[in-house]
């Protein structure tokens, strides 16, 4: 490893791993972050430099929106040249989507982007705060030859960095509350961090980074189940000034092959609407064709998802939508992974 010293920006948006229990009154409070390394000395045995800056108002993860996903792209655009990495503080809740609205919204990234959070607040005696804020910071700090080794926007939870828009969020009570089922972890810390080389994205040579700063939020998602009927189908499809629906199927990539489903889906398709077809299994991928139940779903042109998540494909259609991809582009563009989201 290089033997420069990395310089590292903490950007807390909020979050559980930014409160403080107050041992007097046994209330929460925010965090004074200016305050880490005298609250979390193991930090000065790391080889980086830390500096921090917190939202102005720091948020619940639950009221998280893409206003809030453009700004913290914007802070890390703003201070891009001043640091070598970058460790996002932030709720558990909506976590994987902020990492996939970043992972778009930050092109050409050849720098550490690393979400991390905690199931305790960082003052709780069996937090698990301390751990994932310094591992996260460390994994920021990686270098290799004056390089550094992540240059991709990562998830750090519970002794493992995966790729950020590969996550779900799958536990809200253990501290392992994340997982990547569709792609392997990047790093593994034990005694050592062990990381996967050949699963990091490839590095780009003299990438210079755009930030984008347009979202367009007019999507929805609409989850199948045995018994949807076609109020429901109208309703979400018919909501004023919808874009793309994220369409979640059965299995493979299945659906109803009722005749009125069929037809809503070819009306929205005529009149504009991107359905994109998206599993809700946990795992596994979106086969269009490969049984009777989504060859049709192929035949109108509805956009395979392949293996990319419901939070990433949120996220991806925001992304292409506030960039103003056409119409005609939309399909094709959306079936290729931009930054490592999809097969």
């Amino acid at each position: 490893m290089s033997s420069k010293k990395s310089r590292i920006l903490l950007i807390y948006t909020g979050g559980t791993i930014g409160m403080m229990k107050d041992y007097v009154s046994g209330a929460l409070k925010a965090f004074d972050f200016s305050q880490l390394l005298k609250s979390i000395p193991e930090l000065n045995q790391l080889d980086c430099t830390i500096a921090s800056l917190s939202f102005e108002y720091p948020i619940d993860s639950s009221n998280m929106n893409p206003d809030h996903w453009v700004a913290i792209a914007e802070i890390i655009g703003s201070n891009y040249g001043e640091y070598d990495g970058f460790v996002v503080l932030h709720g558990s809740d909506t976590m994987s989507y902020t990492a996939s609205a970043l992972s778009f919204l930050l092109e050409n990234l050849s720098k550490p982007v690393i979400l991390t959070g905690s199931q305790l607040p960082i003052g709780d005696l069996r937090t698990d705060a301390k751990e994932n804020l310094i591992t996260a910071i460390q994994i920021a700090a990686l270098q290799e030859k004056g390089k550094s080794v992540i240059q991709e926007v990562g998830l750090y939870f519970e002794y493992k960095l995966y790729r950020g828009n590969r996550t779900t969020k799958i536990n809200a009570e253990h501290f392992q509350a994340f997982a990547s089922l569709n792609y392997p972890h990047l790093i593994e810390s034990g005694v050592h961090l062990s990381i996967f080389h050949e699963y990091l994205l490839p590095k780009k040579k003299n990438a210079v980074l755009k930030v984008h700063n347009a979202m367009d939020d007019n999507v929805a998602i609409l989850k199948l189940f045995p018994g949807i009927n076609k109020n429901i189908v109208e309703a979400v499809l018919g909501a004023k000034d919808l874009k793309a629906l994220i369409l979640e199927t059965y299995g493979s990539g299945n659906a109803p092959m009722e005749d009125w489903f069929l037809e809503k889906l070819k009306f929205a398709i005529k009149n504009g609407i991107h359905i994109i077809n998206v599993t809700q299994c946990s795992g596994g991928a979106v086969l269009m064709g490969h049984y009777e139940t989504s060859s049709k779903l192929k035949k109108m042109q509805v956009i395979n998802g392949k293996d990319i998540t419901t939070e990433a494909a949120i996220a991806k259609a925001m992304y292409l939508l506030g960039s103003g991809v056409s119409n005609e582009l939309f399909k094709t563009v959306f079936e290729t992974s931009l930054r490592g989201e999809m097969l």
